[in-house]
């Protein structure tokens, strides 16, 4: 399939806590086509690293299509002979200098300014990523959701769409995801904004006429594709690392064939990242609580739509504990809610490519 990165502007708008942003910029991709009745449209929401490119290829240059493909087209489980499947960029986006990628965020410029916003920028939550994906369906004249689903920050999003939208909404995909960032979540994701605080070149936010920090975004993309990536994998990859490499045993001054591999590799997405931006993603997981009110509970009350639960077993990330306290919730509350775990040897990523191991329960769940 072939798609287009489209834009979408919103004036005026509001953030959760009460500030006002006068102009809200963001791409989104779209597959198939919306029905007269305008009642067959699904919601993909993305994860952290990602963008709205979940399926289909730009051009033929294009090495991989979206991250998704395997899910999204024609008689696939997000079918689109039956379905219009869209997708936003967020939020702050982890990278707003890739061009493929609309965002609005700490390296965007305030119209009311005309400088760039760096840390003036207010504090955003996975609600306000909700809230402009809101302000599109409207334009579209989109009353009802089919269904939304996302994997990993995609699931935050995709239950907040539950919560906050209930009557708008008939079923939600929560995938390799959770309801509320505990203490555990949160400290684990401060560690990926410690090494951009730490690199000198951040200057308090206010690097964007300087060198930006470089350092301090590669190794915070080294962490989170590090935990994102299970041991089985990762053992299976760099089959060949043995512990007494010469180069490491001769000189601290050498790194690992391995290392230097993975380094390179994040290094090619550190150049499209933006350290503030990260930092601000960071925080808006850290501050996820479904419903954004005082307790879980109280949030997942709310819901109407038909919920189903694919976390991966083997996630060190967010482990399956996470996602199977908000499917047991929901059903002490009466709720309609399904759980089932994906298989794979990718880890936090079996999300992302071993989803299609749940493709028939994901098929079944959308024509109930």
């Amino acid at each position: 399939m072939r798609v287009e990165k489209k834009q979408f502007v919103v004036e005026d708008f509001t953030t959760f806590t009460g500030k006002t942003l006068p102009e809200v910029k963001f791409g989104w991709e779209s597959w198939g086509q919306l029905n007269e009745r305008r009642d067959n449209a699904i919601l993909v929401t993305h994860y952290f690293s990602g963008s709205s490119h979940a399926a289909g290829y730009y051009s033929e240059e294009d090495k991989l299509p979206g991250y998704w493909d395997h899910l999204i087209g024609p008689g696939k489980p997000l079918d689109t002979d039956r379905f219009f499947i869209f997708s936003c960029d967020t939020l702050v986006n982890q990278e707003p200098f890739n061009p493929q990628v609309i965002t609005t965020g700490p390296a965007s410029i305030n119209p009311d300014t005309g400088k760039l916003w760096g840390l003036d920028f207010p504090v955003v939550t996975i609600a306000d990523f909700v809230a402009a994906q809101k302000a599109l369906l409207d334009s579209l004249g989109i009353d009802k959701l089919h269904a939304v689903i996302g994997p990993s920050m995609g699931s935050l999003q995709a239950l907040q769409w539950a919560v906050d939208f209930p009557g708008r909404v008939e079923r939600m995909v929560s995938v390799i995801g959770m309801g509320e960032a505990d203490a555990w979540t949160c400290m684990g994701l401060q560690q990926w904004a410690e090494p951009i605080l730490a690199d000198p070149n951040w200057n308090q936010g206010d690097y964007y006429e300087a060198e930006p920090p470089l350092q301090g975004v590669l190794q915070t993309l080294m962490q989170i594709n590090h935990q994102a990536l299970s041991p089985e994998l990762i053992n299976r990859t760099f089959f060949q690392h043995h512990p007494l490499e010469p180069g490491p045993l001769d000189s601290i001054r050498e790194d690992y064939r391995m290392i230097q591999r993975f380094r390179a590799d994040c290094l090619e997405r550190a150049k499209l990242a933006d350290g503030n931006h990260l930092l601000y993603l960071v925080r808006a997981n850290q501050t996820f609580l479904a419903g954004q009110g005082k307790t879980l509970d109280a949030g997942l009350e709310k819901i109407q739509a038909k919920c189903l639960f694919l976390p991966a077993t083997a996630d060190q990330l967010l482990p399956p504990r996470l996602a199977l306290k908000v499917h047991q919730q929901l059903l002490v509350q009466g709720k309609s809610s399904q759980y089932q775990e994906i298989q794979g040897s990718w880890g936090h990523l079996d999300g992302i490519y071993s989803i299609s191991t749940q493709a028939e329960t994901l098929r079944r769940f959308l024509e109930e």
